[in-house]
């Protein structure tokens, strides 16, 4: 199947560029473009992207403010944020508010498609150490822990192997290490992540590990 990709920049060098690279892809096709947050939102909305490549830095509405829309739309749509830096506030924000993960803008055509198809088939951007670094560091200087309200009520519902599965997670291991090192089935790791994602009210695995570090089940280190 053709992935769906919006593309929400406003730099139309960027928005134009980034549409070379992906429509390249036998296996996407750019769908749209966003000028601003705003209109990223009424996009989503008519054109039914799998993906949105989202800057954060926009006028009217910014990526933040508009991927949080688009995640309380409880549509489809995973949202990949796009910055400039990879020790960004706003891109921690970001992760916070529902993006599945981020790339930076000068990726290669060959990490933006496999951004976009990665988060696409339903997992998060976690895996690059840049990702794990960021939220490292952003967590680190939050002085109190931040727990995400739905997560921070059903905390306590988790078993003792999905908290152990959940601080994997946040290490960065996909479910075949976390399988290798628990010396379980992938599809019983698969089976665990998708408790703890319903249990926190969790979109996906990003939003799982940003909890875990703020809920002190990771320490920076």
């Amino acid at each position: 199947m053709t992935i769906r990709v919006l593309i929400a920049d406003d730099q139309m060098m960027v928005r134009e560029g980034f549409s070379v690279l992906l429509n390249a892809m036998p296996d996407i096709e750019v769908v749209g473009e966003a000028v601003n947050g705003r209109e990223a939102v009424e996009r989503v909305r008519t054109l039914a992207p799998d993906v949105v490549l989202m800057d954060i830095r926009m006028p009217e509405l910014n990526g933040i403010e508009a991927t949080r829309e688009i995640v309380a739309a409880d549509g489809a749509a995973k949202v990949l944020v796009l910055t400039t830096f990879d020790l960004d506030e706003y891109v921690y924000q970001a992760l916070r508010a529902g993006a599945s993960g981020f790339l930076l803008k000068d990726a290669s055509a060959r990490q933006l498609a496999d951004g976009v198809r990665v988060v696409a088939s339903g997992e998060a951007l976690l895996a690059p150490s840049v990702t794990k670094r960021l939220i490292t560091e952003f967590s680190r200087l939050s002085e109190t822990p931040r727990l995400m309200p739905a997560a921070q009520a059903s905390y306590g519902e988790l078993t003792e192997r999905e908290t152990e599965v959940l601080i994997l997670i946040a290490q960065g291991l996909s479910n075949a290490e976390i399988a290798e090192r628990l010396v379980v089935a992938e599809s019983t790791i698969k089976t665990h992540v998708s408790r703890i994602l319903v249990k926190l009210g969790l979109r996906d695995r990003t939003q799982a590990a940003v909890f875990a570090y703020e809920a002190r089940l990771v320490t920076p280190s």
